[in-house]
């Protein structure tokens, strides 16, 4: 199948990548012209802009944006649908808020356009072990798009069945789900990272704990020199707090056991404040997930050992780099 890509930083590069390997056509754009050099390199069609991006695709026509939400989609969402022809599709793989889905999508049927949004998680990992995907779109706009979704998915893999999904959709155990009408995709998401945050600041608080169990403001007889990165290898193994951010967390504190190379700052990417937005309109207590997002604010003032692991699971699933860090 056919695709273009518009934005091909952390994500949007790989996401071509793995289409690629299973056999799709991708024409890319890129304001730098070194992402798009090196995308053409190993086997893309790369333009110079986005006339050229939709000139080079046959109809019906899929255009996948990978950019961050606000402004710099919402330009090239409008200008893809002054180009676009009835029948076409745009997409929206960044962290969009939901309501400008909405909003887009019912702007875009009037000129003829189907607009469906995914919420992507896998990170820079996803090349090899595929996006976790959340899509919000009409349903013969995703049915078409199915090629695309199945090739990026990550597949069942070695994950245990769950009993009881006799006759369920299938395509959710593969690591992608058809959510609802638009605005549902990135509405999943978003409360998604929500619950990430809460996932990461219990850990981060945890470990929080365990560091200071040796500082000299204890008893000596109640001090212990734990080893937290030998803790955290052994909570892989077995015990019901696994995860791959614990498996994050570890592999952080074996290279850095003092996360000297962090320094706390914890940037938050819009979702977390979104979601609890959402608490409070539907008046649902939320009180992890706002105390996770808070602590986020609090980093930015003065960093602890706490916020340093948050930032090593950030770095190790999506790349985040702190400001000021290369």
């Amino acid at each position: 199948m056919q695709l273009a890509m518009i934005g091909l930083g952390r994500m949007g590069g790989n996401i071509v990548r793995r289409l690629m390997r299973h056999g799709h056509d991708c024409v890319v754009y890129d304001r730098s012209p070194a992402a798009v050099e090196a995308l053409a390199g190993e086997g893309a069609t790369g333009v110079a802009g986005l006339e050229a991006l939709v000139a080079a695709l046959s109809p019906p026509r899929a255009v996948w944006v990978m950019l961050p939400a606000g402004d710099a989609t919402e330009e090239a969402v409008m200008r893809l649908a002054a180009l676009m022809q009835p029948g076409d599709t745009i997409i929206d793989g960044g962290n969009s808020f939901y309501k400008d889905d909405i909003r887009r999508a019912a702007a875009l049927r009037e000129r003829g356009l189907h607009y469906v949004d995914v919420g992507t998680s896998g990170g820079v990992w996803g090349l090899d072990r595929g996006y976790c995907m959340m899509i919000g779109g009409d349903r013969d706009a995703v049915a078409r798009l199915d090629p695309i979704f199945a090739a990026l998915a990550p597949g069942i893999g070695d994950i245990p069945r769950t009993p009881g999904r006799a006759g369920r959709d299938p395509r959710v155990e593969q690591g992608y789900v058809h959510a609802g009408p638009s605005g549902a995709g990135h509405f999943v998401k978003m409360i998604h990272n929500g619950i990430e945050y809460g996932l990461m600041q219990a850990y981060a608080e945890g470990f929080e704990i365990l560091h200071r169990k040796g500082s000299d403001e204890l008893p000596e007889a109640e001090r212990f020199d734990l080893d937290v990165a030998d803790i955290a290898e052994v909570w892989r193994r077995g015990s019901v707090v696994s995860s791959w951010l614990l498996d994050l967390t570890a592999s952080a504190l074996a290279a850095d056991p003092g996360l000297d190379g962090f320094s706390g700052y914890v940037q938050d990417s819009g979702e977390g404040r979104w979601t609890i937005d959402a608490a409070i309109e539907q008046a649902v207590p939320a009180n992890v997930l706002s105390a996770a997002l808070f602590a986020r604010f609090r980093s930015r003032q003065d960093d602890t050992f706490a916020e340093k692991i948050l930032s090593a699971m950030r770095k190790g699933f999506g790349g985040h780099q702190e400001p000021g860090k290369t």
